[in-house]
């Protein structure tokens, strides 16, 4: 395997490409540990060292790292470690050893975020937001299955509410243009159309 590219990425850390496509970052004094040089080979038992003994043993104190200050799922993990330039093998090594210890746990994460924002957020925005996050669906449902069971619920028509009282929206004096610029503000939340429609709109509007 040769090196076909070495860049810097920060003072004291190198970033090497190869020319099978593997892509890699080491300190500076691991180059020269290795021999590592740009046009040159990497000799065999460097690069078995490194892919098996340094990067392995760094992706893994790294997650455990990002893990102590908040929770992630896994697919945030990886991403994570994606942006440290690590290679897409020794990721899902390190994402295989912390799952082993329930280090990352997306049900669980979907269960504390549903927790966390279940007065401040709408149902759709809640779901939104931990789709994005590389919440899957089945666990999704789980979570909210997990959250109901626990005898959690969500009043979205007392959330709108409070909202519209903190707008200055009165239902009974407001304008047509006022009803549909709260009514297009209350849609991008999340909220449910007609739970919306509801709040909004008087009997003979």
């Amino acid at each position: 395997m040769r090196v076909t590219e070495i860049t810097e990425v920060s003072k004291s850390r190198m970033r090497i490409s190869t020319d099978e496509g593997l892509t890699f970052v080491l300190y500076r004094g691991e180059l020269r540990r290795f021999r590592i040089r740009q046009g040159e080979e990497i000799e065999e038992e460097a690069l078995r060292a490194v892919m098996e003994e340094i990067l392995p043993k760094r992706a893994k104190l790294r997650a455990m790292n990002l893990l102590k200050n908040r929770d992630y799922t896994v697919r945030q993990l990886g991403d994570k470690l994606r942006e440290g330039g690590y290679p897409e093998e020794i990721i899902g090594e390190a994402l295989d050893y912390v799952q082993g210890f329930r280090y990352t746990d997306d049900l669980r994460y979907a269960e504390n975020f549903i927790r966390c924002h279940i007065q401040d957020r709408s149902r759709r925005r809640i779901e939104s937001d931990l789709l994005g996050r590389g919440i899957d669906r089945d666990t999704l449902e789980s979570a909210w299955a997990g959250f109901e069971a626990e005898g959690g619920c969500q009043d979205e028509q007392a959330m709108i509410q409070a909202l519209l009282a903190k707008k200055g929206f009165d239902r009974g004096t407001a304008q047509p243009k006022e009803r549909q610029r709260m009514y297009g503000y209350l849609m991008r939340k999340g909220f449910d159309c007609e739970q919306v429609r509801k709040a909004l709109l008087s009997e003979d509007w």
